[in-house]
C-alpha cells in the first residue's frame, strides 16, 4: 500500500527543490573565481558550481543544486528585468504545465527535453523568470 501512495505521489505536478541559482555579474569569470578561491566552489566545464544533498525521504537519490554567475544583460533572463532567475526541480512536469495553463499563469516556451531533463519558462507575478526542470 505505502508503494502505491508514493507512486501516485510521484505524479502530483509539483515543485520538489531547488534546482539551481542563476544571477548577473558584470564580471562572470571573476565571480567565478573569487568563489573558487575564497569560499572553495568547484567549478564545471559549463562554468557552474555543483552541491549535491540528498532527499529526505528517499536517501538513495543524489540531488543537485547548480550555481553560475551570468554576464549582466544575458539574453537567457529575458524578458524577466530582475537580476536573478531560480532553477526548481519539479516531477511531472506535464501536469504541471496544464496547471499553469488552467491558472493563467504566462508560460514563455514549450516544454523541451535534453539527456538530462526536460525544462519550461514561466513568469511569476513579481516578473521573474523561473526555469522548471525535471531532472532525467
Amino acid at each position: 500500500m505505502e508503494d502505491q501512495k508514493s507512486n501516485v505521489d510521484n505524479l502530483i505536478p509539483k515543485v520538489t527543490g531547488i534546482g539551481g541559482i542563476f544571477f548577473f555579474s558584470d564580471n562572470p569569470q571573476e565571480t567565478k573565481d573569487w568563489y573558487a578561491k575564497n569560499l572553495g566552489f568547484e567549478m564545471s566545464d559549463w562554468g557552474t558550481s555543483s552541491f549535491e544533498s540528498r532527499d529526505l525521504n528517499k536517501p538513495e537519490e543524489i540531488n543537485s543544486l547548480q550555481w553560475s554567475p551570468f554576464k549582466k544583460g544575458d539574453e537567457y533572463f529575458s524578458p524577466s528585468k530582475k537580476d536573478f532567475m531560480i532553477n526548481y526541480r519539479v516531477q511531472n512536469i506535464e501536469g504541471l504545465e496544464t496547471q499553469l495553463k488552467e491558472n493563467g499563469v504566462t508560460i514563455l516556451d514549450e516544454i523541451a527535453t535534453y539527456d538530462y531533463g526536460k525544462f519550461l519558462h514561466i513568469m511569476d507575478a513579481e516578473g521573474n523568470k523561473i526555469e522548471l526542470w525535471e531532472p532525467a
